[in-house]
This record gives structure tokens, sequence and C-alpha cells, in this order.
């Protein structure tokens, strides 16, 4: 046999972490590639490709009894394209290889013989230092490459101008939508057609490695968005791969998505579990990725997800529970854990199921964060409602702290929220232009305040009047006028004080880490709180009003006396404000009075409090 009896038995055992070594084209020192492709089901199978003009196709062997076919075709060489000619049940199907590193650029679709990297990796001191711990501060900035700057079209371009861009904006990570493989462009990549092959679109795998190698120059970690959860139906590719439902349930209720008409992976096949599970690695490993963000995994772990009666099939106990895809995602959870332990792997679950960062030995998932999607619903529902009738929603800004450290959360404004007819966030503000800018930066000042690791959409920092079309790129012209180049320099400010505060980031899933001062005056619309830092050395105070109503004098409780430093004003003239409370941005000290216990706080601050604005305070203690 061609491959080894110990890969085909970590294979049908389903713990085969490195598939990719071994299934796929490989070529051979001297000359030729060996093929070797998972088909249990099919009566034959033969490579096509440029070497043999795609008509005399090489018969693969069958390997043992592992459904595994394999062979070598002396005249195939690097950069040639080629795909599977399948044969079940006397039809013959054409399909690109489910383990290709590397693809035609689409609208081609046909598989690419991979070169062997020779690409010199430079980011080891960045390797060494990643951390996914508490107390590691994480601001992302998620990206789509082919809108970012349409014009930048190659990875490496794009990893050097992208890493400029981040890094003067203050974020620490940013997060490629899929980068894996896909046909159709407006799907942004969430339909993957080769999940080990990086698209074509950018250039090449090591013109990736280039990508990631110079972010991580710039002390800018990688987080790539990956599709677990479904597969499109395009007959070249996974689906029906030999002829039946292979990486598919064959019954529909369980294996097809009915709002994106995609196919639904097998989490109960022990090598589909082992495909999915090797690919999350291939990412860490092969790109040096510092975390997947994975994407509609409350799709995964509900049977009955966007289903109505008589549609799903009920679990083993009569439950909804996919009790084989909780299953796969604590084996892929606890395998990433294993073989890169400072890497995250981050959840965007929008439901109540508990423990999602729990660790898998206490019942748990085993995922390092989860996307706050209730915090975001209820942040933009209450930001979209004219001041003057928030007073009746106040809670939608205070229940979400009420679970806030139930999970290890990302408080995510994505681009889920700047599509599809949504508008984009300034359109969502309400009242004049000016409130809505304001709006905005407030919106910005609250969110990094609040206990959790942020993330924001590209182009949210040139605050467009118009929602995201992958069709076009970001408005980069409009950092031409005044108020939006406020909202960017303001984006830069706060990330640049949460930086230097370890307050705002340090203690962001501890709750000992954030205190109310004041979460009840609706009537004002006003809302006061404490962040701490470790031990209590540092405090951060935050104070915002969601009303146009100034607030001169609003007294604010503050832990210690002495002098808080002013770090943030959203309504500085600087990013387009009205410049209500007179402060200067660089230097403003405000004493704290030591004898007016205020706020269940043994000293207490007076501050002029602007329109629609946010305020920071900050102290180290004496």
């Amino acid at each position: 046999m061609l491959l080894s009896e110990l890969d085909l038995f970590l294979f049908g055992e389903g713990t085969h972490r490195r598939l990719w070594e071994f299934l796929g084209a490989h070529p051979l020192p001297e000359r030729g590639v060996r093929f070797a492709v998972w088909a249990p089901n099919a009566d034959a199978v033969f490579v096509m490709g440029d070497w043999n003009g795609w008509t005399d196709g090489t018969a693969l062997q069958p390997q043992g009894a592992s459904g595994i076919w394999a062979g070598v075709c002396a005249d195939a060489a690097v950069g040639q394209c080629y795909k599977y000619a399948v044969v079940a049940g006397g039809r013959t199907t054409m399909k690109a290889d489910p383990m290709a590193r590397q693809s035609e650029v689409p609208p081609a679709n046909a598989s690419v013989v991979p070169a062997v990297s020779t690409h010199r990796w430079a980011d080891g001191d960045w390797m060494a230092r990643r951390s996914r711990a508490d107390g590691a501060p994480l601001r992302i900035y998620e990206v789509h490459l082919g809108s970012w700057r349409p014009w930048v079209t190659n990875y490496r371009e794009l990893g050097e101008e992208l890493a400029e861009h981040v890094q003067a904006l203050g974020f620490t990570h940013v997060e490629l939508l899929p980068l894996a493989e896909h046909p159709y462009a407006p799907s942004w990549g969430y339909q993957v057609t080769g999940y080990f092959s990086p698209t074509a679109r950018f250039g090449s795998p090591d013109d990736l490695r280039a990508c990631v190698d110079a972010l991580h120059a710039r002390s800018i970690g990688v987080l790539m968005d990956w599709v677990p959860a479904h597969f499109p139906k395009d007959d070249w590719s996974l689906a029906r791969f030999d002829g039946t439902a292979l990486y598919e349930h064959a019954d529909p209720r369980q294996g097809e998505h009915p709002d994106w008409g995609t196919y639904v992976f097998n989490y109960g096949r022990t090598e589909v579990r082992n495909f999915l599970v090797s690919n999350a690695l291939y990412w860490l490993d092969e790109f040096h990725m510092d975390g997947l963000r994975v994407d509609a995994v409350a799709s995964m772990l509900y049977l009955d997800y966007s289903r109505s009666a008589g549609e799903w099939v009920p679990n083993k106990f009569g439950g909804r529970e996919n009790l084989d895809a909780v299953d796969f995602l604590r084996q892929m959870t606890s395998a990433v854990a294993a073989e890169h332990p400072t890497a995250m792997v981050i959840a965007e679950e929008s439901t109540a199921w508990p423990q999602v960062t729990a660790q898998v030995e206490h019942g748990g998932l085993g995922f390092t964060h989860k996307w706050n999607m209730g915090w975001m619903h209820d942040t933009l529902g209450y930001m979209r409602h004219e001041s003057i009738h928030r007073n009746w929603h106040h809670h939608e800004l205070t229940f979400g702290l009420l679970y806030a450290f139930s999970e290890r959360f990302v408080l995510p404004l994505s681009h889920d929220e700047v599509v599809h007819g949504k508008g984009s966030l300034l359109n969502k503000m309400p009242g004049d232009d000016w409130q809505r800018f304001a709006n905005l930066r407030a919106l910005y000042a609250w969110m990094w305040a609040l206990p959790g690791a942020k993330l924001l959409f590209m182009g949210a920092e040139l605050a467009p009047f118009t929602e995201w079309a992958e069709n076009s790129g970001l408005p980069w012209h409009l950092l031409d006028h005044a108020a939006h180049r406020g909202v960017r320099d303001l984006l830069a400010e706060i990330n640049r004080r949460c930086g230097s505060w370890p307050a705002l980031y340090e203690r962001d899933h501890d709750p000992m880490g954030f205190q109310w001062l004041d979460a009840d005056d609706a009537e004002n619309s006003t809302f006061s709180f404490l962040r701490w830092g470790h031990a209590g050395a540092s405090a951060v105070a935050c104070v915002a009003n969601f009303t146009p109503v100034p607030r001169a004098g609003q007294r604010v409780g503050v832990p210690w006396a002495g002098q808080w430093e002013l770090l943030v004003d959203t309504d500085s003239p600087a990013w387009g404000g009205s410049g209500f409370s007179g402060y200067s941005l660089e230097g403003t000290m405000i004493p704290a009075d030591p004898d007016m216990s205020w706020q269940n706080q043994p000293a207490s601050v007076v501050v002029d409090l602007p329109p629609l604005s946010v305020v920071w305070l900050g102290s180290r203690r004496p």
C-alpha cells in the first residue's frame, strides 16, 4: 500500500490530527505526485489533470478497508490542475480534492498540486509570547480582505497595509472573514468548498503566510473565521462526494440547512469529525493563526435550529440537542488546547447554551471566548431609540451586566450588523447629523469601557452613511471630512487609553473588575460605573449621558481622593463634539473631594457631563 498502516489506523479511529500530510496531492522527491482521497462508496476513482489532458485518468487503488484510494501520477507536477473522477452507481462525477491545499482562482474550481512551502517564518518572538489568558488585551478589527482596500489584491501587500492601519488604530488583533476557498464571492467565504485551500483570489499559500508574518511583526494577532457548520451543494465539491451522503447526513431533516440552502456535516461520522478537527489544526499549524472564530455554532448545537415541528429528528433521549455536534466541538477545542495552548477558539453562539467557555473536563464546550450576541442586540436597540424615549428602555443597557461574567465574552459590532438593509452604524443613530455622530462616538466609548473583549467591523472607524457592500471598497474618502475623521481619531484614542490603563482589560472576565456606581438614573438616561485593575491598584470611572441635555456639575463617586485624570471625553472638539465641558484632552486633572462620599464611594468628583457623551476618568491608588 502507498499509505502507512499507522496513518490509515489513525484515520479510521478518527484521531489523525494531520490529515493534510497524507491525504490530497503530495509531490514526490524525484518525480510525480502521490494522490490520496477518501471515497469509501466509490466503485473507482481516477485522477484527471493538466498532465494527461483531462482525458486519460490514472486509476487510484483502494488502501485496504480504509475507504481511501491512492496512487502516483508520474507525469504530474507542481502547479498543475487536477480533479478526481469518482465513479459510483454507473455515474462519473468530477470532484475537486477535499484535501486540496491550493485551488484555481474562482470561478475556476480545479484543485492545484501545491509546492512545498519556502516561507521562512520570522514570528518566533510573537508565537512565544502570545496569550489567550485572562489579563491579555483583546481588541479585534474584523476584515473582509476583498473590500478593505480592493486595489490591494495580494496577501503580501494586504498584510503590510493592514498591519500599518490596525497598529495606528490601536487594535490588538485582526479577524479575517473565512479565508478557505469558496466559489461565490458574495458569501464572503462562509460557503466553503476548499477547507484546506486558502482562497487563490489574493495569491498563493506562501503569500498568505507572508501576510500573517507581517501582522505578527507589528504585534498584531490574526484570527480567522472558520465554518464547520455547513457547506454548499456544488456538485464538484464535497456534496455527495462518492455518490452517497459522505460528509453530510443523508436525511434532509439532519443534513440540509433550510436557511442557507447548504448541507450540514454529519458529526456522528468518525472520519468527518477527523476531517474537521484536522482542518482546525491545519490553519493554526501551517499559517500560524492565533485563533479561530467558529461560525454559526448555534446551528450546530440544536437539531431543530430554524426548523418547524416535524422537520427535525430528536436525539436518542428525545431532546433537541445535537449530541454528535457537542462531541465534535469538544473534540476540536480539546485538540486545539492540546496542540496550540495559546490559540483562541471563539464561538459565534447566539443562545443561552450553558458553559460554552467552560473547560471540557468541567462539562463545557471548551471555547476560549463567546460572542455576546444579546449585548449587541440590546445595545443597538437602545441606541436606535430617540433620546426622549430612552428613559423607557434604560434596562437595555444594564441587563447585559447581569450575565456578563457567565462566559468569557467578546462584545461584537460585526459585519452582520451593517449588511442586508440593516444600515450602517451611523444610520442606526437617531437625530440630526450632529446627534448621530455624537451617539456613535458615545457608543464606541461606552462599549470599550465595558467588561469583555471588543470586536469592530472594518470601516466603522470611517462612520459611513451607507452599509457595507462586498463588491465595493470602503469609503476612505470620508476621512477628508472632519466629522468622520473625528470618529477615526476617537477610536484610536480609546484604544490607546485602553492599552495604557489595564483596568480597562485585565479583569474583563472577572466580576470583581466591574462595579456599578449608578445604574438606575433612567429619568436622565445617565449611567456610571467603575472598572478595577488587579488588586484594586487602579480604577477607571465611566460616566455616560445618552440625551442631548448637558448636565453640569454631575457628581460621581470614586474610591479614593486625589487627582483623577480625564482620559476620554467624546464631546471634545477634537472628535467633532461641542466642547461643552471645556476640558483639555491632555493633562486635565479633576480633584476628588475626600469629604463628600457618593454612590457608596468614600470620595467624589464633579464633572460637567456633555450632551450625548461618555467621559472616562482614571486614577492609580495613592
